[in-house]
């Protein structure tokens, strides 16, 4: 498995609420700067996510390749693909449970004058605050770890996340007045069906989870 595997669940991190706040954002009063402070905040605790993942899997993996030595055992990659698929279990569940909460949420209204710092704030805690995110991190993070692959491989999986926040963003500044009619639709798209192909990106990488598990058996 190649870090290139992760990058769908990008699409994951970023459906729903966080789409339709670039959405607006992209059609507030300061387009660029509010939207360059929600792909800032984004970017950074994506980033900061999936590297404390990392960085975990890593150290608790190295304590039980130390232990496994020891014993006569040294493969740890079952137990982290193990750890891996439960979490991305605990996702398509999550994401399931939440599929009819996806849509305009209240304080929406109010973003039509934000500035970036605000924006910025708003995106970070949109992520830390989701449990479908941050199951999502953990997942990515460990499945890279496990693969010992280095830590700049997960740089391609947070440049992703920036970039699909970026969309509406560059819809506007691409299109001008006619991204409007384009938004609308991306805005409605992702509040009702956004969850399916979070779970068929979470199905597709769960399976290929199971594969690498299968082969180190």
């Amino acid at each position: 498995m190649s870090f290139l595997t992760v990058l769908p669940l990008a699409v994951v991190m970023v459906a729903g609420t966080k789409v339709v706040v670039a959405v607006f954002l992209a059609s507030s009063d300061r387009p660029r700067a509010a939207s360059l402070g929600f792909l800032l905040g984004g970017g950074l605790v994506v980033a900061a996510g999936v590297s404390a993942s990392w960085l975990l899997t890593r150290l608790v993996g190295g304590v039980a390749a130390d232990a496994g030595a020891v014993a006569g055992r040294v493969d740890r990659g079952p137990a982290i693909d193990l750890v891996v698929l439960v979490l991305l279990l605990i996702l398509a569940v999550v994401v399931w449970l939440r599929r009819h909460r996806a849509g305009q949420p209240r304080w929406l209204g109010d973003l039509g004058h934000v500035g970036p710092a605000r924006a910025a704030r708003l995106c970070a805690l949109l992520f830390v605050v989701t449990p479908s995110d941050d199951l999502t991190m953990a997942a990515v993070g460990a499945s890279v770890a496990r693969h010992d692959l280095p830590w700049w491989d997960l740089l391609p999986f947070v440049l992703v996340t920036v970039v699909l926040l970026a969309l509406p963003l560059l819809a506007v500044l691409l299109l001008g007045r006619r991204a409007v009619r384009l938004l609308t639709r991306m805005r409605k798209w992702a509040e009702g069906h956004s969850w399916v192909v979070d779970e068929v990106l979470i199905g597709f990488f769960a399976l290929l989870t199971v594969v690498d598990l299968v082969r180190s058996g």
